[in-house]
């Protein structure tokens, strides 16, 4: 049972009804895809990313150093200080 319906332009736009909008959660300048499932084309939320995904995005020369527990106390107490330098 369809929970909504658009109608598409002359120029090939749709209207997202907003019963569609909230139950993806998505609101102006969102980002759909649309995705082929044998007959059926299912729109998901775009933006989704998996783990690997940002972990490539993040490190793209591969992951990290490893740190000790000590260099990373240090690395917050560093942090800390800075960020709280102006109060």
């Amino acid at each position: 049972m369809a929970i909504a319906h658009s109608k598409l332009t002359a120029q090939g736009q749709i209207s997202v009804p907003a019963e569609v909008r909230r139950k993806l959660g998505i609101g102006p300048g969102a980002v759909i895809e649309w995705h082929a499932e044998g007959e059926k084309i299912v729109v998901r939320r775009g933006g989704r990313f998996t783990s690997e995904e940002i972990h490539r995005m993040l490190f793209p020369k591969g992951p990290p150093r490893a740190r000790t527990i000590e260099e990373m106390k240090a690395g917050v107490r560093t942090y800390v200080k800075k960020r709280h330098a102006g109060d």
